[in-house]
């Protein structure tokens, strides 16, 4: 029997496949926690990665970012040969783990040469990373865009439709954008529409990715509810996403979104990456967490044991 999330353990979590999984999420009702990582930069906690942090403060979902999937770095993880390293994270952590790829048009991606969100080969949202995403453990991977790299909507429906048919019965597909991602005309109420939403399922998706209410200017609750709506309509479920940088601001901030995002009847709540670069504040993980299920499940995912 599939459990919730909510209460499934390492054990259960890592004898899921994708049907269980997605099972999983849906059972718990919107009380799902994803928070999202990056391993590149050095971890707040210089020798813990920064995904075994996320995962103490109540995360039951590590996303992972600028993970490279032809070079994967995870600053802080044991010495592990490449291929091993998601393995190993989920070793540790006991949790699910996803993967940001992104479909980058090339042209529009030039302004971030020589910043830490430049593209590397190995981040593409290609059916060849897919597949190496898949050999590596990964249980979800999420076509979006990091800031100024380009990613349009039909570059996602167009490289959701290969990853479908290289990984789609055994990975779970994620697509959506949490800002701009470097195209103009496409911010604001722009930025994901229910015509997006439905090429995104067409093309194979399983969740959609919106951004959070009061993280984009002009989207507000009431417009990610009817997407979220809409998408559930479809048969598909929603993540709800911080990736505006609040992940950095104070709890009461962290507190007002999260009832926002639960209020659009969401599936699953993400909080991004960069309170300081590499992580969400902690405290505004354990906040989040504690304003969508309360003290009880929060403490449970804390502190239940990954040898379970």
């Amino acid at each position: 029997m599939t459990k919730r999330m909510l209460d499934a353990t390492a054990s259960d979590l890592a004898s899921y496949g994708k049907k269980e999984l997605l099972l999983s999420i849906q059972k718990s009702e919107g009380r799902v926690m994803a928070a999202e990582c990056i391993g590149i930069t050095m971890p707040l906690l210089s020798d813990v990665t920064n995904a075994e942090f996320v995962s103490a403060m109540g995360a039951d979902l590590v996303l992972l970012n600028m993970f490279d999937v032809k070079n994967p770095v995870i600053q802080g993880l044991p010495p592990v040969k490449p291929e091993e390293t998601i393995r190993e994270l989920k070793r540790l952590t006991g949790r699910m783990i996803g993967l940001n790829l992104e479909p980058v048009e090339e042209e529009l991606a030039s302004e971030n040469k020589g910043t830490l969100w430049e593209m590397s080969e190995g981040r593409k949202a290609t059916a060849e990373n897919a597949l190496r995403a898949k050999e590596m453990g990964a249980d979800l991977i999420l076509l979006t865009g990091n800031p100024g790299n380009g990613v349009s909507n039909k570059a996602i429906t167009d490289s959701l439709k290969a990853l479908k048919t290289a990984v789609g019965e055994d990975v779970i597909l994620a697509a959506g954008k949490m800002h701009a991602s470097g195209i103009i005309t496409e911010a604001a109420e722009n930025i994901i529409t229910k015509e997006d939403i439905e090429s995104f399922v067409q093309a194979g998706a399983d969740i959609i990715l919106l951004p959070a209410p009061g993280t984009v200017p002009g989207i507000t609750m009431e417009y990610v509810k009817s997407l979220v709506t809409f998408a559930h309509s479809l048969g598909v479920m929603t993540i709800t996403a911080i990736g505006t940088s609040q992940e950095g601001a104070d709890t009461q901030t962290i507190r007002q979104i999260a009832m926002m995002c639960k209020m659009t009847g969401t599936d699953i709540h993400h909080i991004g990456d960069t309170g300081y670069p590499g992580m969400a504040l902690p405290e505004n993980i354990q906040a989040y967490s504690v304003a969508i299920r309360g003290v009880r499940h929060t403490y449970h995912r804390m502190a239940v044991s990954i040898n379970r």
